[in-house]
């Protein structure tokens, strides 16, 4: 391998936003340190950028810190409030074009297409364009969100200029991966459409270009979780193993909270169980409104100080995690991480809805209830906690544990950086 691949750079919204993309950017960053990378950044935006834009944060005691070697940066913005838009955006382009041209060979690895790729690909176009040298390789991952609220709102809206700016700023970097291969489908359809109305040839790239790259999980956080720890964990929390049905991710509509509400109320297993929905998100007070109107209150418990260090026990715990995600305007499930950590520590059953992604993150070992069916669901909980034996639930959770031992983060690592690795150190 060559001696020149020694730096990592990752454009994300990273910690402390609550996405299952923000921890795979923490995965890989951790991977590369173990596969010989000395040198990883996150470059990310500031954090009160961060709180003004709406998005779901942790509280920062929750989150677990990086390995020595990872530093995060959070560039300030450039220019002052003449600057109606994008200071903070040129203020990371302008801190990749630093990055790519102080002599250091690197690869950078952009998640989410917009805005991040495109800070990326302006930022190789510049650094060429000083006559410094330049040593980069780019990665740019298709996370999902940024096709459905990005590429297909153009192709709906006709603004052909955004969507080919996306597009061309992704196939400009030297490998293009998305998370499944829902999202490729979806990238290549939509590419199809717009070369359809204006004549271009985005599709086909598209189709010769993407590869797949699911998301890295680190697994050990998930195995062999110690009896006694879980045992205080959740007695912590007032609860007790098995006995409560679990919802751990964002609270936003395109999560199915609603119909998990409604579910659990109909089921026949709710009066010895609690609901736990863990997590946070714009939909929270609405999401209390509704649980206080199920007539199941008393048995349903709101958790949105879940810590990184929490969430495998809670998971581990449960009698069955539920995420009945249902597809939106401005969301569609491209995979579902929280869905493989489940599987990962051993939850009880998964319930889960066949939609976008879904079934490559769980397999044929989750429970599948159709989209927007509480009913559905209540019946899929009563099957879980009511009807499978200690044999059978053991079983399910070794199935489900087995496939998504594959989204380990350095098996996908390994895979996503095949022909980029630095040499690799013992271990």
């Amino acid at each position: 391998m060559s001696d020149s691949l020694r730096r990592l750079v990752i454009v994300v919204r990273a910690d402390p936003v609550i996405c299952g993309h923000s921890v795979e950017a923490r995965n890989l960053a951790e991977a590369a340190l173990l596969r010989g990378f000395t040198e990883v950044r996150i470059v990310t935006w500031p954090l009160e950028q961060l709180e003004r834009s709406g998005l779901p944060l942790k509280p920062a005691e929750s989150i677990t810190p990086y390995s020595p070697g990872i530093v995060v940066e959070r560039p300030d913005g450039v220019g002052d409030y003449k600057v109606i838009d994008g200071r903070y955006l040129a203020g990371i382009t302008g801190r990749l074009v630093e990055l790519f041209t102080d002599g250091v060979p690197t690869v950078c690895m952009s998640l989410y297409l917009s805005p991040h790729t495109l800070a990326v690909s302006d930022a190789v176009r510049v650094a060429w364009s000083t006559g410094l040298p330049v040593d980069v390789t780019t990665i740019a991952e298709a996370v999902g969100s940024d096709v459905t609220n990005v590429v297909c709102s153009c192709v709906q809206s006709g603004q052909y200029g955004a969507a080919a700016h996306v597009l061309a700023s992704y196939l400009s970097s030297d490998r293009c991966v998305a998370v499944s291969e829902y999202t490729r489908d979806l990238i290549v359809d939509s590419a199809a459409l717009i070369d359809e109305r204006h004549g271009t040839s985005f599709a086909e790239q598209c189709r010769e270009r993407i590869t797949i790259s699911y998301p890295a999980i680190d697994t050990s956080a998930y195995l062999d979780l110690d009896e006694g720890e879980l045992e205080r964990r959740l007695a912590a929390r007032g609860l007790a193993r098995d006995g409560y049905v679990l919802f751990l991710s964002r609270l936003t509509k395109a999560k199915g909270v609603d119909d998990l509400i409604a579910g659990f109320a109909r089921s026949r297993a709710h009066a010895g169980l609690t609901l736990v929905i863990a997590g946070r998100g714009p939909e929270e007070a609405a999401l209390s409104e509704v649980a206080a109107r199920s007539g199941v209150a008393d048995r349903i418990v709101f958790a949105n100080d879940v810590s990184d260090a929490e969430k495998p026990y809670l998971m581990a715990g449960c009698a069955a995690y539920v995420l009945p995600s249902k597809p939106r305007p401005e969301f569609v499930e491209t995979f579902g991480i929280a869905l493989a950590e489940a599987m990962l520590a051993g939850s009880g059953p998964v319930i889960t809805a066949d939609t976008g992604g879904i079934i490559e993150a769980v397999g044929d070992t989750a429970m599948i209830v159709p989209v927007d069916d509480p009913d559905a669901i209540a019946a899929a909980i009563d099957r879980a906690v009511l009807e499978l034996t200690a044999e059978e639930r053991r079983e399910w959770s070794r199935r489900a544990r087995d496939y998504a031992l594959q989204f380990d983060r350095l098996a996908v690592f390994d895979k996503l950086f095949d022909g980029l690795v630095v040499d690799r150190v013992p271990g």
